[in-house]
């Protein structure tokens, strides 16, 4: 009996050293786990940690990257400012990214966004011409002359020009691509698996708020 008291003791006082220890935090490397951005790149906001997403709807790996980038979205720290970027590297990549910026001009970008993967990925639409466009809007509740106005806007233009030069800017090669505030990039071939690429992001956001990462 005093053997086991003893033990019981024991196991109690080494669970309460455990639950008091610090945890153990994944260090990740640069040039290994994620790269380093020469030379860094302005953020929107400088009191924010920006977190960019590099994708294409034509993607099937941005396509299933979605599920826990969007879980991720529902638990960001507060201080972290998110925006989805499409990549543009051909004139197929260049169609979508204006379907984004169309779908953004007219209030309807967070209702539609899945929709396109859905419909690229799953139905196989192509999505490519502004006539395919017009039909895929005008069928989820679009008109075809509000349609026409923002596909044909300044505001969709301008956003298209930028968009053109933001992969060379950051050394995108591929998507997805996680881009830290404007220091780091993250993508798939080095974190080699979706949860991995969340937890190298949250490393660096922690890098870059001062904080121990969780």
């Amino acid at each position: 009996m005093l053997r086991t008291g003893l033990g019981v003791a024991f196991l109690a006082l080494f669970s309460s050293l455990l639950s008091a220890a610090p945890a153990v935090t994944q260090e990740y490397t640069a040039g290994k786990d994620y790269e380093v951005i020469n030379p860094p790149q302005p953020t929107t906001d400088p009191s924010k940690v920006e977190v960019l997403e590099f994708f294409w709807y034509g993607c099937p790996h941005c396509y299933h990257f979605e599920p826990d980038l969007n879980a991720w979205l529902k638990t960001k720290p507060d201080n972290v400012v998110f925006i989805r970027q499409p990549a543009v590297f051909n004139e197929r990549w260049a169609a979508h990214a204006k379907m984004f910026y169309t779908a953004e001009a007219l209030g309807v970008l967070d209702k539609l966004h899945p929709q396109f993967y859905e419909a690229i990925q799953v139905k196989k639409l192509a999505l490519a011409s502004e006539d395919e466009q017009a039909k895929f809007f005008t069928e989820h509740g679009v008109t075809k002359d509000a349609f026409q106005k923002a596909y044909k806007s300044f505001a969709v233009d301008a956003k298209m020009r930028q968009a053109e030069g933001m992969g060379a800017r950051y050394g995108i090669s591929g998507t997805p691509t996680l881009v830290v505030n404007g220091k780091y990039r993250v993508s798939g071939s080095l974190a080699k698996s979706y949860p991995n690429m969340i937890a190298i992001t949250n490393y660096l956001i922690a890098k870059e708020s001062g904080k121990p990462a969780k």
